[in-house]
Formats: structure tokens, sequence, C-alpha cells
């Protein structure tokens, strides 16, 4: 009877818990699904407002014509003519060293203190705000030179790629089988050739990921340009000079008050969007192989 009492008693318990629990569940679902939709609304007015102005201000003389003066025709060449340089500069510097790093970090002292210190430091760095690497520069490289130049933009940019690119080197690294490399080491190789040969091939894929997603975080960096390379209105490739480049002729544009230069920066700014945009694509796709394995 005792038992009987005491089942009579749990059960409307239990079910007064698991209806709380459902309306508990009802609601955050609610929530979760109006933030949901708030996020997405704003950027669908945010993507929608580019595309109409930047492809309305798009035309062959953005691509074959340099920035005009106020009231005249131009277009955005030395801009992206710059950009291209000063990425290129920067990730030429940055990827080797990141690679570098990364294959150290993996291969040679997956278990030493300096790996840890390194890789709480490379932490800091992939969150640190870009205008601080912008001033750093200004300070080690721009004062003691006297001016501004492309070649302190390619630094500032590149110290934005090695962290990027030392992090992926690394856990590509490591998801890379140990029997691969006690196979190769069991042939006589050595362990240089094991991982140029072994490691490098494999994880090959993850390290190209790596590398586009590092320019695809610099192809719109602004700050760190307007401390190193500031920015030229005229046609220049000298990389001891200031340089023209598309994130800061955007944000000089779309803050004056002539509607061409206001035009030409949404045209700018749809093109990082899209150059952006094809390579996370690219580096999804390269990726894909090896997460599928």
């Amino acid at each position: 009877m005792a038992t009987l009492g005491t089942s009579a008693v749990s059960t409307p318990t239990a079910q007064a818990i698991y209806r709380r629990r459902r309306r508990g569940n009802g609601i955050l679902l609610t929530f979760s699904f109006a933030a949901t939709i708030f996020g997405l609304a704003w950027l669908v007015l945010i993507l929608a407002a580019l595309l109409y102005n930047g492809f309305s201000g798009l035309s062959l003389s953005v691509f074959t014509e340099t920035t005009p003066p106020p009231g005249s025709a131009g277009g955005l060449l030395n801009a992206i003519v710059g950009s291209l340089i000063m990425t290129v500069a920067g990730v030429l510097i940055g990827t080797p060293i990141g690679i570098l790093a990364g294959t150290y970090m993996s291969e040679y002292g997956r278990h030493n203190q300096l790996t840890t210190v390194v890789r709480f430091i490379n932490d800091i760095l992939l969150a640190a705000p870009s205008i601080v690497i912008g001033l750093f520069v200004y300070e080690v490289v721009v004062a003691p030179m006297g001016h501004f130049s492309a070649f302190a933009g390619a630094i500032a940019l590149a110290i934005l790629v090695i962290p990027v690119v030392v992090r992926t080197t690394e856990d590509m690294l490591n998801l890379v089988p140990n029997t691969l490399r006690e196979a190769a080491s069991a042939l006589g190789l050595p362990r240089s050739i094991v991982i140029r040969n072994i490691a490098y091939k494999a994880a090959m894929s993850g390290i190209v990921t790596g590398v586009l997603l590092a320019i695809a975080r610099v192809s719109g960096e602004t700050a760190p340009l307007l401390f190193t390379a500031l920015n030229n209105q005229f046609w220049s490739t000298n990389l001891n000079g200031p340089m023209s480049s598309l994130p800061v002729t955007i944000f000089q544009f779309a803050l004056s008050p002539y509607p061409d230069w206001q035009k030409l920066a949404w045209s700018g700014a749809l093109l990082i969007t899209i150059t952006v945009l094809a390579l996370n694509i690219v580096a999804r796709a390269f990726l894909s192989p090896r997460t599928s394995k």
C-alpha cells in the first residue's frame, strides 16, 4: 500500500516537472529562433544594400581608370593594384614563417614548453585588433624610416597572416597519422624528408586552406594600412612610398560628401565582398576532400 501511495504521488509530480521543462524548452527555442531571424534580417539588408549600390556603380571604368578628383569620372585601378601588391607581398612574407612555425610546433616541439608559449602568443595575435598591429608597425618601421610606405603595409599584413597559417599548419599536421611517419622512418628516411614528402603531402589541402583564409582576412583590412601605407590618389607601384589600397580608398570615399566618390566606395566594397566570398569557397573546396577522409 505504501508503494502504491508513493507511485500515485510521484506520477503527477513527474508530469508537472515534464510540463515545466517543455514550457522552458519552448520559450528558449522561441528566443533562439527570434534572435536568429533578427540577425539574418540585418545581414540580408546589408547585403541587399551592398548589391544594389555596388552593382549600380560598377562599370568598366572602375577597372581601367585611377581614382578621380572630386566631381570627375574615374575608377579604382590604382587602389586595386595597390591592394594586390601589398596583399601578395604580405602573404609571401608571412606564409613561410607561419608554415615553418607550425611545422616546428607539430613535428619537433609538440610537447615542449616553448611550443606552449608560442601557441599562447599565436592565439593572442589571432584575436588582436588589426589597428594594434598597424600602430606597432608604425612605431617599428614607419617612424624610423620617416615616411609611409607600401613595404610597411606589407609587413603589417604579414603579421596578420602569420597566426592564421601557424594555427592551420599545426592542426593539419597533427591530423596526419603517426603510422605514416613511422613507416617512412623505418625505411631510413631522415626526419626532414619525412616531413617534406609525407606529412606535407598529407596535409597540403589544409595548409593551402589556411593560406587562403589568411588572404581573405587581410584583403579587407583598413586600420593597419592607414598607419603604414597611408594612401595615394595617383598611380604608384613604389614600395618605398605611400600606395593606394582598396580598403583605405573605400574608407575615405565613403566619408566624403561627393556622390561620385560614394558610388565608387560602394563598388569597391562589392569587389572586396566578392573576393572574400570566392576565397572562402575555394578554401572550403580545398578542405572538403581532407574532411571527407
